[in-house]
C-alpha cells in the first residue's frame, strides 16, 4: 500500500512524478533553458524615447494634424492645467521654466565667465582643451607635455621637407605615446 504523501511508484523509473519532469524532456546538463537567449538590440533605447519619438494624430477644433507624442502629451497636461488641475499646472510651469532655461543657453546667453593669464607665446593652455597635448605631470604647475600621436602623425602628413635624425629624436620624446605614431617611411628615429 502506498503512504498518501509519496509518488507513485512507476514513475519513479523514467524521473516523472510529482515535481520531477521525465528524463526525455528535461535539459541536458549544462544546455540553457534559453538558448536564443535575448534579441540583440530590443532594449538599446529607453522606453519614454520609444514611445515620445512616435507621430500620433490629435485633433483640435475638429481639424486633425499629427504631432509627436511628447508634444501631443504637453498639450493634454496644459489644457488639464489650464482646467484648475492643481498637479498638471504645477508640472506644466516646471516645464515652462526647464524650457525657458535652455532656450537662454542654446541661444548664447553667457552664465559663467573664466578668466585665464597665459604667458605670451604659451600654448600649453590651448593644446590641452583641443587634446593636442597633454602635462606628463598634471599636478605640477612647470610640467612638461607630450604630444597626442594623432597630432604628430598630421604635422608630418604636411611637412614639406625631411627631418635630420636629430629632428626626428625630438620629435619622438615630445610625443606622449611614439608607438603608437605611423611615422613616414623615410623616418630613420624610431622609439
Amino acid at each position: 500500500m502506498m503512504s498518501q504523501g509519496s509518488p507513485p511508484d512507476d514513475d519513479d523509473e523514467d524521473g516523472g512524478g510529482y515535481r520531477k519532469p521525465p528524463r526525455t524532456t528535461r535539459f541536458a546538463k549544462g544546455q540553457s533553458g534559453y538558448p536564443a537567449g535575448r534579441p540583440r538590440g530590443r532594449h538599446r533605447e529607453a522606453p519614454y524615447e520609444a514611445v515620445l519619438g512616435r507621430m500620433v494624430t490629435i485633433r483640435e477644433g475638429g481639424v486633425e494634424r499629427d504631432v509627436k507624442a511628447d508634444e501631443a502629451f504637453l498639450l493634454q497636461h496644459t489644457k488639464r492645467a489650464l482646467e484648475g488641475d492643481g498637479a498638471a499646472t504645477r508640472t506644466t510651469l516646471a516645464v515652462i521654466e526647464y524650457a525657458k532655461e535652455r532656450i537662454s543657453t542654446l541661444h548664447g546667453f553667457i552664465r559663467t565667465i573664466t578668466r585665464v593669464i597665459v604667458a605670451p607665446g604659451s600654448v600649453t593652455y590651448a593644446l590641452m582643451p583641443l587634446r593636442m597635448a597633454r602635462k606628463l605631470d598634471p599636478y605640477r604647475e612647470t610640467a612638461r607635455m607630450a604630444l597626442e600621436p594623432w597630432l604628430v602623425e598630421a604635422a608630418l602628413a604636411h611637412l614639406d621637407r625631411k627631418l635630420s635624425p636629430t629632428e626626428q629624436r625630438t620629435i619622438v620624446k615630445a610625443t606622449r605615446t611614439p608607438y603608437k605614431v605611423k611615422w613616414p617611411e623615410w623616418w630613420s628615429e624610431y622609439p
